[in-house]
Order: structure tokens, then sequence, then C-alpha cells
């Protein structure tokens, strides 16, 4: 289980420690049950959220937004590809009872993937709720999914857990950048959705029409 990121990583003892625990411990039903968790990570399962929302995006004209969850989650699942060929990890199993991974480790494909999408949807859907309590529990959610997804790849021996941290802290690196370079957008005509998400957009003079017909006032001289 060495690998080349071994020395350089400070938490490599506890990185095949927890992969060691889970391989000794796993289950026929265990398996079972990560595997279903671990496919809302999966590529598919990204692909079909993200074909569902571009399309409800290019039905409401909604350009910005449309661009915006373009570049957030395929262009940054398709630098985490960089990532793993630059650093070169190896899976902490190649074979096994319930495991028979390909490619490299880090940084989790899965765990990146869900981190991107679940958070770009929330970024889209807050704004719009109203309550403390639904935005609270719409973070909760999203951060719940991609936590399960991502400890069902170390469980299932596909990752180690850095890994599956940096997959989160790359995601939300990402993320984090699209928001600041989309902050020009808000000049544009985004929807309420997009727009409130930009951090302290500019006050804009908002025109009031004026009734055309409406009695002047006769000006009183002295």
């Amino acid at each position: 289980m060495t690998t080349p990121l071994a020395i350089a990583n400070p938490f490599a003892g506890v990185d095949h420690g927890v992969a060691l625990w889970f391989h000794d411990h796993l289950t026929p039903t265990f398996v079972s049950v990560l595997r279903g968790i671990t496919e809302f990570g999966s590529s598919e399962w990204i692909a079909i959220v993200l074909s569902i929302a571009v399309l409800f995006f290019v039905f409401k004209r909604w350009w910005p937004s449309l661009l915006i969850m373009v570049v957030a989650v395929p262009g940054g699942m398709l630098l985490n590809e960089c990532v793993k060929m630059l650093v070169h990890r190896h899976r902490p199993f190649v074979d096994g009872w319930f495991v028979d991974w390909s490619g490299y480790s880090f940084a989790s494909g899965h765990t990146i993937g869900a981190t991107l999408l679940y958070g770009q949807l929330a970024l889209f859907i807050i704004p719009a709720i109203k309550s403390r309590r639904g935005r609270v529990l719409t973070i909760s959610m999203a951060s719940s999914v991609v936590a399960l997804v991502g400890f069902s790849r170390i469980a299932l021996g596909a990752h180690y857990l850095t890994d599956v941290l940096g997959g989160v802290f790359f995601g939300m690196i990402w993320l984090t950048l699209c928001l600041l370079v989309a902050r020009p957008l808000r000049r544009t005509a985004l929807p309420p959705v997009i727009a409130s998400v930009l951090p302290e957009t500019d006050a804009v003079l908002v025109p009031v029409p004026v009734e055309a017909d409406a009695p002047v006032a006769p000006v009183q001289t002295r």
C-alpha cells in the first residue's frame, strides 16, 4: 500500500489505518449499501442532474446561470483529473473482495463531483428561500450528501481519507473562484436566484414610470 505520495503525506499513517480498518470489516450487505450511496457522486448521475439543470436554464433563457453551471461542475471535475495525473497516487487497494478500482486516487473524483454539483445547486436555491431554517436545511442536505459520498469512497477502499478531504477542499475552492469570476455578470439580466448570490451588488437606479396624464400641481407665486 506504499504510494509515491506517502513520504510527503504527514497523514499517511491515518490514511492507511482507516483504509485497512474498513477493508477488514467490509461485508456484502455493507458494500451493497455503500455502492448505492456512492452513485450520488458518480459521473453518470452527475451528468443526468446536470443535463436536467441545463435544459431548465435553456427553457428559462437564464444564460448566465447556464454558463456558471457548466463551468463550475464539468470544469472543476476536469481540473481534478489533471490533479490526479500530476499527483499520480495509486489506490489503497487494486484488488480485493469487493473492490477492483482503476485510475489514480488523489483527489477523489466522486467527492469533488458531489461537492461541485450539490454545492452549486445549493447556491442557486438558497437565495430563493426566505426562512433561515430553510436555508440551513438546504446547506445541511447538500453537506450530508457530500459527506456520505466521501465516506462511501473511503469505506469501499476506493480512496484514502486525504483523497476525500482533498476533493472537498478543491471543490469548495473552485466554487468560490467561479462565484468571484461571475461577479461581472451581475450587471446583465441575471435571474433573481443568481443575482442575490453574488456578493455586495452595486446599487442600481431603477426608473419609476410616471403617468403622462397625471395632473401637475400649479405653482403658487406671491
